[in-house]
């Protein structure tokens, strides 16, 4: 007998048909022998509509009373679904975050998984029940709830996995799993069978849309194996697991894509080396996302720092960094660009395939796509070019690896 973890979308809940769907697909599962626990998302649409409601109250809604609003839409969702089980003759029951021992920590909207204690989700199993938890919440130390961010739901999915010692964590979604790269943009994109945890990330962290980033370092660390696949099909989806010697033969495994990018430089700085630490700070108290980090300092020792972010962030950081602008250097002044876009490849075979960049930047060339900023990791490389070039970039880049082959 297995111990099944299944974490359902917005997109899978976003009807009564559709609840019923999953009903009976978790219902499958329990009469093929397995332990379930579900995860559910608020139906579609719905935290959406919750944010609008609370904006029409007023214009900034302390964040404490929006996580208990926001709740509520995860909530709708697992009473739906027990009822829909119960209605086809099983046994159900609900857990909101708290109740499924989801402790949290950190900020409101914001919140963290510190520890979970599984013992009433157990006992429910042990009962014979389908165990429907809330997904995207938790409770903190002092009672009040805590809801984990956008993609909030996966984590919980993944926690609940690693807290419950599950066979395997389904995570499903729209998608018949992980593509090498998004198929409205290539069209001869493929699903990826296997992934490793690392592969996973750096494409979470890159673009893809598919797997909540911090879920993915979680199911790394506690080594919970993970499968994406499509609720509404029967298709094997994409197992991400540890890495093993066979993902190596290819190069590139996956071509990600992240629109609605911004780059920000800090030019003229002549104040000492610990600029960077001041501009970095100050970024981090506005809680400012970075990805690339370029700096350099010239000739005449005038030092030049650049960075990208999501577009969302760059009004909140241009106010940042124009109080710091005296600290850098009478000289100091700010620069920034929108209209970006970044492409990232990702492979464990980089480490053990050469030419990998040399590749990549000779098929943007010969396609007259100029790039910006480039950063590396040990298996990714990620550049950006112009918003208005990214899908054909994402296009000749797939084609030069040739990803649309088995």
């Amino acid at each position: 007998m297995a111990l099944i973890v299944q974490k359902y979308g917005g997109s899978s809940v976003g009807t009564i048909d559709r609840i019923r769907n999953v009903a009976r697909r978790l219902i499958d599962t329990q009469k093929a022998g397995n332990r379930v626990v579900a995860v559910i998302s608020a139906m579609s649409g719905i935290t959406d509509k919750l944010i609008g409601l609370a904006h029409q109250v007023m214009d900034n809604p302390p964040e404490r009373e929006l996580d208990v609003l926001l709740a509520t839409g995860e909530q709708q969702s697992i009473a739906l679904l027990c009822m829909a089980i119960t209605d086809m003759g099983f046994k159900a029951r609900s857990f909101t975050g708290g109740q499924a021992g989801i402790c949290t920590y950190g900020s409101h909207t914001r919140g963290r998984i510190d520890t979970i204690d599984a013992a009433q989700v157990i006992r429910a199993l042990d009962e014979g029940c389908i165990c429907v938890c809330a997904g995207f919440q938790g409770v903190a130390q002092d009672g009040s709830i805590h809801t984990l961010g956008r993609g909030g739901s996966d984590l919980s999915a993944i926690a609940m996995a690693a807290a419950v010692k599950a066979d395997i964590c389904q995570i499903y979604t729209d998608v018949d799993g992980v593509y090498t790269c998004d198929p409205r943009v290539v069209k001869d994109a493929r699903k990826i069978p296997v992934l490793s945890y690392e592969e996973m990330l750096e494409m979470a962290s890159s673009g893809s849309k598919v797997m909540q980033g911090r879920s993915v370092e979680f199911a790394k660390k506690f080594s919970v194996v993970f499968e994406v696949r499509n609720s509404m099909n029967n298709n094997p989806g994409t197992i991400v697991q540890e890495e093993n010697s066979s993902m190596e033969s290819l190069a590139v495994r996956g071509v990600s894509i992240e629109r609605n990018q911004a780059r920000v430089t800090v030019s003229g700085i002549t104040a000492p080396v610990a600029y960077t630490s001041l501009i970095l700070n100050a970024l981090a108290e506005a809680e400012i996302n970075i990805d690339m980090i370029v700096a350099n300092t010239a000739h005449d020792g005038m030092a030049r720092q650049s960075f990208t972010m999501n577009m969302n962030d760059l009004g909140k950081a241009q106010a940042a960094l124009k109080k710091l602008l005296p600290k850098l250097g009478k000289g100091a002044r700010l620069e920034t660009e929108s209209g970006l876009a970044k492409l990232s490849v990702v492979g464990v075979g980089m480490r053990s395939n050469v030419g990998v960049a040399a590749t990549v930047f000779g098929a943007l060339a010969e396609a007259g796509i100029a790039t910006g900023m480039i950063a590396t990791s040990e298996i990714r490389i990620s550049t950006t070019v112009d918003a208005g070039d990214i899908e054909q970039a994402a296009r000749v880049v797939h084609a030069a690896f040739h990803l649309d082959r088995a």
